[in-house]
């Protein structure tokens, strides 16, 4: 009997599923969005019951049946989640209360704070980098002290893929790659939990296995069955974070390479054959057996591209409710005819706070150099240029630590924007690529499924059948003026960030937060 391997990747504004054949082959493909609820400012927020486990049922539904493949043909589910962040749990795997997001969610910096004078000069070793919104144990935190009726019911503390192998399993898991943002939670030389820092937080069986990500974890439960579609007992892996799955779906395997994700926000993921200390980064291990990571991520990059299309150009997304061109399409082509540079026009794009390399939640957008010559497109322009500032201050980054670059992998909805990429390239002043299949975290789900399992021996024998597709090589004039402008984004930021800073403790006093 032919086999098929499903994957099914949670991410932040959308799920999605692919299901594959045994040579890596898409079968099935299908998605669906779902809001992220921002409360209040800084507080970013999903439903898990809906969002989350929801998804996951309908889209392996729908895929089951728009392919008809058997569901005893599924030789081995994988899954992956947006990481670094936490939803409390009862018994039962009930979410107790909404799921706080990443880094984006600035909600702990008062615990982050009270951690850098609890811990002193040992904080930045016991969390492998500064203390930031991207630590889940902060978040536990801030639960323990600002929902103790939530933090007394709760049986565990879980991360995305952790929920989801648990709502089809009924384990307990996480991957290394993850519980690295639950430091200093776990001791991961031998992956098991820190009991004596652990007490600070939570108990300690209140924290999942430690496991690999293609690790087969258990087996779909008569009651996961019921709702998903699946065969009882079908193999599930433990699963990982969108951003590793995104990576090994593009071809991501070999020290030297990176991936930059354009998605929500912009993550990194850069392989390395050592431990790399630094730590503006997030140096740590990676899904293969023996890599390591410079891992990074900001805030914004596709929330910032929404937001103009939901607020600057309203217009063309009526157009495109109406039936007309797609609106991020049409925002391309008028972006397409705005030289580099946008005319003297640079734009911070530090519309949610930032997390790398500054890691500042109060960090504020900013648009400057505005005359009367720029319109709307030039805005816009600026905008993805301003992504593109923060993506070559990584780059210098890893230059600086001596890290070659070898091959530079795109992936994410921003890959469909031409224009973007382009600017990413001229911005780096080197080739970038695009993978043959670009479906993202979830094709990286399904392929580690098929190696998880049997369909493949090894990773050497997976890395054969993921390889790159289109090159987009730079403009080095384009690059010549980017190279230049640089000092003035940079400067910006630091010149400003008081006034920044101002702002944020006003905004969280307004809230009736924590002024300091």
């Amino acid at each position: 009997m032919k086999r098929y391997f499903l994957g099914i990747d949670v991410g932040t504004n959308e799920s999605k599923a692919a299901l594959i054949d045994e040579a890596c082959r898409l079968v099935a493909f299908a998605s669906e969005p779902h809001k992220t609820m921002n409360p209040q400012p800084g507080w970013f927020e999903h439903d898990a019951e809906e969002d989350w486990w929801g998804s996951f049922c309908r889209l392996s539904r729908r895929v089951l049946a728009e392919s008809g493949v058997a569901p005893g043909q599924i030789g081995c589910v994988g899954l992956s989640a947006l990481g670094c962040d936490c939803v409390p749990v009862d018994g039962d795997c009930n979410a107790l209360c909404n799921a706080i997001l990443y880094g984006v969610d600035s909600r702990s910096h008062r615990e982050i704070a009270w951690l850098n004078d609890h811990y002193g000069p040992q904080a930045e070793a016991l969390f492998g980098h500064p203390i930031c919104s991207s630590d889940v144990a902060p978040k536990i935190l801030w639960l323990k002290n600002e929902r103790p009726e939530v933090y007394a019911r709760t049986a565990k503390f879980l991360t995305g893929s952790s929920y989801l192998c648990a709502k089809l399993t009924g384990q307990y898991t996480i991957d290394q790659y993850l519980a690295e943002d639950f430091m200093p939670l776990y001791h991961l030389e031998d992956q098991t939990v820190d009991e004596e820092h652990c007490a600070l937080f939570c108990r300690p069986d209140q924290l999942a296995q430690v496991r690999h990500a293609t690790d087969i974890a258990g087996t779909v439960t008569p009651q996961a069955a019921a709702l998903t579609g699946l065969c009882p007992g079908t193999p599930v892996l433990v699963g990982t974070g969108d951003s590793g799955a995104e990576a090994v779906s593009t071809g991501v395997f070999q020290p030297g390479d990176i991936m930059v994700q354009l998605g929500s926000s912009c993550f990194f993921v850069y392989l390395t054959d050592r431990l790399v200390p630094e730590s503006r980064l997030w140096p740590g291990t990676f899904i293969i057996p023996g890599v390591w990571s410079i891992c990074a991520g900001t805030n914004t990059a596709g929330t910032l591209t929404k937001w103009f299309r939901d607020e600057i150009f309203r217009d063309l997304a009526a157009a495109e409710a109406a039936g007309g061109e797609n609106a991020y399409a049409a925002m391309a082509k008028a972006a397409a005819d705005i030289p580099a540079g946008s005319d003297g026009l640079i734009c911070l794009p530090y519309f949610a706070g930032e997390r790398t390399p500054i890691n500042d939640p109060f960090a504020k957008g900013m648009f400057f150099g505005l005359d009367v010559r720029h319109t709307r497109a030039h805005l816009y322009k600026a905008a993805l240029e301003g992504i593109g500032y923060t993506i070559a201050q990584h780059f210098d980054i890893l230059e600086e630590n001596g890290l070659p670059v070898n091959k530079v992998m795109v992936v994410g909805g921003g890959t469909k924007n031409p224009v973007w990429l382009q600017v990413v390239a001229d911005m780096l002043g080197r080739p970038v690529c695009t993978a043959k299949v670009t479906f993202g975290a979830a094709y990286g789900d399904a392929i580690m499924a098929a190696l998880g399992g049997g369909a493949y021996e090894s990773w050497a024998e997976l890395e054969k059948v993921v390889q790159p597709d289109r090159i987009v090589q730079p403009d080095q004039a384009a690059h010549q003026i980017y190279a230049a402008r640089k000092p003035i984004f940079q400067g910006l930021y630091q010149n400003d960030k008081g006034w920044m800073h101002q702002l944020g403790r006003e905004d969280q006093t307004a809230e009736g937060g924590d002024p300091a």
